[in-house]
């Protein structure tokens, strides 16, 4: 017996992850890409290009050849995508590593990737110094100005045209990103994504979420992890939404912002969506602009999913990957719903 999907065939372009995330972003440059939640700094699609334009051609004119690695060590803030689609662009191979790691667990990745250039926040500098030692690492940027490190703004000069001639990429055997994951056993290992994985995985996402560009998606989980880095950052930008991030998860700021932003769309994790669920800062909070809720990472029990669907009068959908597949492999459509 042959069982069919219920949706359309999905076609997989052969390009770039930078050209296919965003292949329509013409259609909106005016219009807000990311927001820093703390701060509420913007980026449009029109800024945030120029941005990435500029990162790729900084790279080129430093030495950064196809296939160098550069390491993102960071919470999420709009510069996050900035390298990632900068590096992206000029060819190189993005390892996204968790901003709460120690200087022992970061030179382990540095050296396990083979970084070059590293990028952290001002209040990481000490760690990524001393992680530094002993790997291939020849500078380090910091977002903003700190001491003894390089700004990352220096890597975005006035004048980029003509960065990418001779940076051919070929999606299908270069890769794009070397997230690490854990697995099952040992210490956490590298996986190598190509731009064909990942433009893949947001093709067959999309044919089932449809992501619209009217959507408003809240960056808290952390883009160093396959989830929050395709399901939110890339599939957002994919489709003209736009995502605010947060640094780190704390209930009351994660509440504010959804209320403040008007969010739409929670891409989340179980013990997220039982604070949705059961804790009392719920109440204080207008969140009726939140119409949907997907959860990952790990088992959602139904009760708790039934709970907040009830409590804040949403969809709580469920889906599951795995970050060797770019990530997604099952998931809940949105014709598929939980809501009571």
């Amino acid at each position: 017996m042959i069982y069919r999907s219920p949706f359309p065939d999905v076609d997989i372009p052969v390009m770039s992850l930078p050209a296919f995330v965003f292949e329509h972003a013409d259609r909106w440059p005016n219009k807000t890409a990311l927001i820093d939640g703390p701060t509420d700094r913007t980026l449009t699609y029109a800024q945030l290009r120029g941005a990435i334009t500029r990162t790729a051609a900084g790279l080129v004119a430093r030495g950064f050849a196809k296939g160098d690695v550069f390491a993102i060590y960071s919470p999420n803030l709009p510069e996050y995508a900035v390298v990632f689609f900068g590096v992206a662009t000029a060819g190189g191979v993005i390892t996204t590593i968790n901003p709460t790691y120690t200087a022992m667990e970061l030179r382990s990745q540095l050296k396990g990737s083979g970084a070059t250039y590293l990028v952290t926040i001002s209040q990481l500098l000490d760690t990524a110094r001393e992680a530094m030692t002993g790997t291939s690492v020849k500078e380090l940027f910091v977002f903003g100005d700190a001491k003894g490190a390089t700004p990352f703004a220096t890597l975005m000069p006035d004048m980029a045209d003509g960065y990418t001639r001779g940076v051919e990429i070929d999606p299908r055997e270069d890769l794009v990103a070397l997230p690490y994951s854990s697995g099952t056993t040992g210490l956490p290992k590298g996986v190598m994504l190509t731009h064909y994985n990942v433009v893949a995985n947001l093709s067959q996402v999309n044919g089932v979420e449809q992501t619209a560009d009217t959507e408003i998606l809240i960056g808290t989980l952390p883009f160093y992890h396959i989830y929050g880095m395709v399901a939110i950052m890339c599939n957002a930008l994919r489709a003209g939404a736009t995502v605010v991030t947060m640094p780190r998860f704390e209930i009351d700021q994660f509440l504010s912002l959804i209320q403040k932003h008007s969010v739409t769309t929670g891409y989340l994790v179980p013990p997220i969506v039982m604070a949705l669920a059961k804790h009392p800062a719920v109440h204080h909070y207008d969140l009726s602009t939140l119409n949907d809720v997907m959860s990952g990472a790990a088992p959602l029990p139904e009760s708790i999913a039934t709970i907040c669907a009830s409590r804040n009068n949403v969809t709580v959908r469920q889906a599951y990957g795995l970050t060797e597949t770019s990530p997604t492999t099952h998931i809940n459509a949105r014709t598929q719903l939980l809501k009571v």
